[in-house]
């Protein structure tokens, strides 16, 4: 367990937190996902309704939605996947959901917002829907920073046999001392 530091602002605090995150995952992410993470942090940070949402529905939703609208909801989609996963990926079991499922629809919504804005947007928004395991890594370490893991055995099996996320590969083998095996590749799996 890490001690707290406090940072002089709010963006320096959740950077710091994102860092500390990133080395206990052993996976950094380049300048433009790690600043966008810590602006998504900070933007949800009071949002505790959002646990009430359901990511379908929402995603649903924009597609019949005006341009305009249907950027900001398939962000919002793509956001809250990426935090439910990351950060609340019991939210997943109470749903009866595996996390893989929140991975699929984020990633889908960074994709098609990728192809609904301008070129600089579109890079942040396919570079979102490419790294988004690893951003999720980031988000389930920063949660593990208190000594908890953030999936069980079993999310954590599952979620490396369906994205091949190596902070799940990392859980299944420093916190429940299992090695993953991956017994459609006739072995274990690379990650």
């Amino acid at each position: 367990m890490s001690s707290l530091v406090l940072e002089p602002t709010d963006v320096a605090q959740w950077r710091a937190l994102v860092h500390e995150a990133e080395a206990a995952c052993e996976h950094h992410l380049d300048e433009s996902l790690e600043s966008y993470l810590v602006f998504l942090l900070m933007r949800f940070a009071g949002q505790p309704e959002m646990a009430a949402r359901i990511m379908a529905l929402e995603y649903l939703e924009a597609q019949a939605a005006r341009s305009g609208q249907q950027r900001e909801q398939l962000r919002d989609v793509g956001d809250q996947c990426l935090l439910f996963s990351g950060l609340f990926p019991q939210m997943a079991e109470r749903r009866l959901v595996r996390v893989s499922y929140f991975v699929n629809l984020g990633r889908s919504a960074y994709d098609q917002l990728a192809a609904l804005v301008d070129r600089h947007s579109e890079s942040l928004y396919t570079g979102l829907a490419r790294a988004f395991v690893g951003v999720m890594d980031v988000l389930q370490a920063m949660r593990a920073l208190g000594g908890t893991p953030a999936l069980g055995a079993l999310q954590a099996a599952e979620l490396w046999a369906d994205t091949g996320s190596r902070g799940a590969y990392r859980t299944l083998r420093e916190h429940y001392r299992l090695e993953p095996f991956d017994a459609g590749r006739g072995g274990r799996r690379r990650h």
